[in-house]
């Protein structure tokens, strides 16, 4: 029973939706404590029990809280114990605008290591503060573990913002022999850079005055600047998208519009991202980084670099480590770190 502290580093969800991933892949029980102790509303929120129910279903797992309890909202223990990982057709309905691609990003890596082909469909949220969007999944996080020889696709059917949700997305996962090693030192050479901007039930006005911003801070030209109406019944809501795509590597920075908040306020903070990493030098931004070390790790070996080294990553590396024999190494090179994950004997 491996035994994890939930308050560690960044004290949030990313510990247990790491754990999760990891005791499906490996087959090791686990039993977290603290569950996000360091978040306002400590314990599981809805998003987060979904994912236990989730990955518990794909894996025949049995699941308990704290003195063998049953599995409950708020709860700051779980014990965890795995079965054999099952393909097949999945849904699972959050019943909020709590994160589907957080969910998802659960239970993926599992069922590339299942015995058959998935289909798998969420609902809730697909648009958060705090959790990566769709299009992220699909072009950054996807685009990497298609280069580790994974084959999946990711589908948006329909938007869901905060609060009121009601989102869906789909992926088909076909199973992988095995996660091959990649460098990612290097994002190569520019290819393209857009911004679209996603509103629905939202005035006209707020993507223009959002792109407009855009169009100055990054000195882009209007065919780069993409309003993006949506049926007004998946709103309200509104986010702005910064793509950079290069030779290696695709990054998207994102903004959430919110309620007295100005349209030049939304896209500055995504702006200042997109700035931060092309003056970096580094292959992934923080996001992406973190996200892609699981992976990474059961490829046994590669390296990537990035433009920092956050408490989320730090928190990742520790639990991989608890699982799997991998060790992080990370330096600092110029205006990027350098992480590379090695495989011990």
């Amino acid at each position: 029973m491996i035994e994890l502290d939930g308050s560690h580093g960044e004290g949030g969800g990313q510990i247990l939706r790491s754990a999760l991933s990891l005791s499906m892949i490996t087959g090791q029980p686990f039993r977290i404590k603290q569950i996000r102790a360091k978040r306002s509303k400590p314990g599981l929120l809805r998003q987060h029990m979904i994912a236990v129910e989730a990955a518990a279903e794909i894996c025949g797992a049995t699941v308990a809280t704290g003195q063998g309890e049953a599995l409950k909202l708020g709860a700051t223990e779980l014990e965890f114990t795995p079965g054999k990982i099952k393909g097949g057709c999945y849904e699972f309905a959050i019943g909020s605008a709590g994160s589907t691609t957080l969910v998802l990003q659960t239970i993926l890596p599992a069922l590339l290591f299942a015995d058959s082909a998935s289909e798998v469909r969420i609902s809730g949220g697909t648009h958060n503060a705090m959790a990566p969007p769709t299009q992220f999944l699909q072009k950054a996080y996807g685009r990497v573990l298609a280069q580790m020889g994974v084959s999946m696709q990711i589908e948006l059917e329909r938007f869901g913002f905060y609060p009121a949700g009601g989102g869906k997305i789909s992926a088909h996962i076909t199973p992988c022999p095995g996660l091959q090693a990649i460098s990612l030192v290097e994002r190569g050479d520019h290819v393209q850079g857009y911004a679209e901007s996603f509103i629905a039930a939202v005035p006209f006005r707020v993507a223009e005055r959002e792109l407009a911003c855009v169009a100055e801070g990054l000195n882009w030209q209007t065919e780069q600047l993409l309003p993006r109406g949506l049926p007004a019944d998946q709103g309200p809501g509104n986010v702005l998208l910064i793509t950079l795509e290069h030779g290696m590597v695709t990054e998207i920075f994102c903004s959430f519009g919110e309620r007295n908040v100005s349209s030049e306020t939304v896209a500055k903070h995504a702006i200042n991202e997109a700035r931060r990493y092309l003056s970096s030098e580094a292959a992934l931004g923080e996001y992406l980084a973190d996200q892609v070390m699981l992976p990474f790790a059961l490829a046994g070996g590669g390296s990537f670099s990035c433009t920092t080294i956050s408490d989320h990553m730090n928190s990742n590396a520790m639990v991989i480590e608890k699982f799997l024999p991998v060790k992080f190494e990370i330096e600092k090179q110029g205006k990027r770190h350098i992480c590379t994950v090695n495989k011990l004997r």
